[in-house]
């Protein structure tokens, strides 16, 4: 099930590698792929609420939209067996998926707060359903186009595109809200969507599309019976729940932690973090340019290292108490170590999917790592209240070991694929 061995890519190759058109077309598609999150459950559909006088139960209602992103995988297998009647299967959807999510915020638009609640809340549930099936083949065609040297620099593109997305569709929305208004407003974002549906014109067919499910059985059951058919399928579906669960232990409070323990202001924190935003960013990028030049092994055993490593810059500061220097320093620390694990972590992610599940096979192992944000918050809370932050954050790094001991038992399979993956994408049936 593996194959090749360790090497470095020399630098004139990664030059070739990191320009291609398969590389370029990853940060428009991010892009479009962050765009419609903050805008249909998040900070600025909460915003426009707001201002319109919505109560606070109604908008806690709200939140409710964004659903469709955690539960996305129940109908990933629909875009693995249906093949739209043009562009091909991943690009296909794509096109249908991009324009029904314009529609929707156009739709948005057009209801508004002040027709009532449930006309608002219907179209951004569709918008949110519309957005994490977009997610679904986004995600299913960057694994099926990038080659595995390609895969750590072209995730990064994507998740800088994302968060781009998130800055136009957070800050800048708010301020362009109070210019021309919240119905202008998401007019204006939606139609930026037309950005990933031009992109999707030039974007290059996979080589290898694979062939999709023959029927439903397969559809469904396939991508689970051909996962557990490999060699060491539990380890790395382990290895996937434990490789950032320190990151996210740690991250499920930093905010609190910066606010309630060191006394910052909300102004300070918003101004931090948008410096770790940029940090993420520079990250991510080091991290793509990293895995493409050493593989895959090396890595994630580095960047899983420097994020558990981040983790004590916290230890320090809660001893150190309130300093703004010392806050900074370890913002940047922290969102550079995140990023460039995200990096080699999404590449994990996608050498591990099979070209005719990719879809489905995608949405599972990326909704197996949620789990650890979504419920590690309440132990966190518990944890702080018992030891203190001090020794919360050291208990962090202790929780970042079990996945670098994991994936040191692991290097005999991963460090002989150097840049070219995990298992072969391209298994035929």
């Amino acid at each position: 099930m593996f194959m090749g061995r360790s090497t470095i890519v020399p630098f004139h190759q990664l030059a070739h590698i990191l320009t291609g058109r398969r590389i370029a077309i990853m940060l428009p598609l991010g892009f479009v792929s962050g765009l419609p999150l903050a805008l249909t459950s998040g900070t600025t559909l909460q915003a426009w609420l707001s201002v319109a006088g919505t109560d606070i139960r109604t908008i806690g209602w709200f939140t409710l939209a964004g659903l469709p992103y955690t539960l996305k995988f129940l109908w990933a297998p629909v875009m693995d067996r249906f093949v739209p009647p043009w562009l091909g299967r991943r690009r296909g959807w794509m096109l249908v998926t991009q324009g029904g999510v314009a529609l929707s915020l156009l739709g948005m638009a057009v209801t508004g707060p002040d027709h009532g609640s449930w006309p608002l809340g219907i179209m951004a549930v569709l918008a949110a359903f519309l957005s994490a099936s977009l997610d679904i083949v986004f995600d299913a065609y960057r694994t099926d186009l990038l080659q595995p040297h390609e895969r750590g620099f072209g995730a990064a593109l994507w998740v800088n595109g994302y968060r781009m997305a998130l800055l136009v569709a957070t800050v800048l929305a708010l301020i362009a809200a109070d210019q021309i208004g919240w119905r202008n407003t998401y007019m204006l974002l939606a139609g930026l969507m037309l950005i990933g549906i031009l992109a999707v014109f030039v974007s290059p067919e996979p080589a290898d599309p694979g062939i999709p499910p023959a029927n439903w059985e397969e559809a469904v059951w396939g991508p689970l019976r051909e996962y557990f058919s490999r060699s060491h399928a539990l380890r790395f579906l382990l290895l996937i729940v434990l490789y950032k669960a320190g990151d996210a232990f740690a991250g499920t409070l930093t905010t609190a932690f910066l606010i309630r323990e060191l006394q910052f202001n909300p102004s300070d924190v918003g101004a931090m973090r948008g410096i770790g935003l940029g940090a993420t960013l520079l990250g991510a990028l080091i991290g793509g340019v990293a895995m493409a030049r050493f593989g895959l092994f090396q890595s994630l055993l580095a960047f899983g290292a420097l994020q558990a490593v981040s983790n004590l810059a916290f230890v320090a500061l809660a001893w150190m108490g309130k300093s703004y220097g010392a806050a900074v320093s370890t913002i940047i620390i922290e969102n550079l170590s995140g990023g460039m694990g995200t990096s080699a972590f999404v590449a994990l992610i996608m050498s591990l999917c099979d070209h005719r599940f990719t879809a489905t096979q995608f949405a599972l192992l990326s909704s197996l790592e949620a789990l650890g944000r979504v419920f590690l918050g309440r132990p966190a809370a518990e944890l702080v209240e018992v030891l203190g932050w001090g020794q919360f954050f050291l208990m962090t790094f202790v929780a970042a070991l079990p996945g670098l001991w994991l994936l040191w038992m692991m290097r005999p399979s991963l460090s002989a694929q150097g840049p070219e993956g995990v298992y072969p994408a391209t298994v035929s049936p």
